[in-house]
């Protein structure tokens, strides 16, 4: 039985004419990526089958690609969450008049706006140095080595509790010395949740793309400064993915 075909949405652009962003593998074909229109807001889609689509890492990365390409030739993108689905043009046309009032406010606060990920993941030698140089926990540590496994029971939760508190300690101060600086360079900035035991920064930046040879200079200079200790994971440009709270929930139908 032959799989209905419906538009697959990417994100939405400021745009009054039809246009045409070349075409992309989805879904085992070659499909043209096209907007759809009400007033001055379109949503770049594709033509792709109507089912749930399950955010394995290479749909992922294709719906990544294509806002990507987008951002190069347009200068307001509101990304739109994976996996959205609609049964026909006129339906995607309905979706954005009901968002319009929302798209139109978006709009100007992305227009020229870049998202920039920065993760600082701290090396474990230096991690390890530190921790051991402290003296509460040397103490702690020195204390349940003379134990028993049952008599240093509740002196192993405190050196637990010793470390994680030394842990966000240096996190303070790689928001200090790293997080800081960025955001005053930044339009708006956002602490994620860090992952991971050696994770001590999670942060995204919306910047102006003015200013976005400034914010890298600050971003290598911090590096230099810290390359010793941590690891910098810097990523980008995205849409303002952690800065735009439109995430569509369309089941298939």
């Amino acid at each position: 039985m032959a799989e209905d075909i419906g538009v697959y949405v990417f994100c939405c652009i400021q745009a009054t004419e039809e246009k045409s962003f070349g075409t992309i593998e989805f879904e085992g074909e070659e499909r043209e990526v096209f907007t759809v229109h009400y007033k001055d807001a379109a949503m770049v889609a594709v033509e792709a089958p109507v089912k749930i689509y399950h955010p394995k890492k290479k749909a992922i990365m294709t719906h990544q690609q294509v806002i990507s390409r987008v951002m190069k030739k347009e200068s307001s993108v509101v990304p739109i969450s994976f996996g959205n689905v609609f049964n026909t043009k006129e339906d995607t046309q309905v979706l954005i008049e009901n968002l319009y009032p929302q798209l139109e406010k978006l709009f100007g606060e992305v227009r020229n706006k870049i998202e920039i990920g920065l993760k600082i993941v701290g090396k474990r030698e230096w991690l390890e140095k530190q921790i051991h140089q402290n003296d509460r926990v040397k103490k702690k540590k020195e204390t349940v080595a003379n134990k028993s496994e049952a008599a240093g029971y509740f002196d192993r939760i405190q050196l637990g509790e010793m470390a994680r508190n030394f842990f966000t300690t240096i996190q303070k101060e790689i928001e200090s010395s790293i997080h800081a600086p960025l955001d005053q360079l930044a339009e708006a900035s956002q602490l994620n949740d860090t992952i991971g035991e050696k994770m001590l920064l999670n942060g995204a930046y919306l910047i102006d793309r003015d200013k976005e040879e400034a914010f890298d200079r600050k971003v290598n200079e911090l590096h230099d400064r810290w390359k010793e200790y941590v690891d910098f994971k810097y990523t980008g440009p995205w849409p303002a993915y952690n800065f735009i709270n439109i995430k569509l929930k369309v089941e298939a139908s």
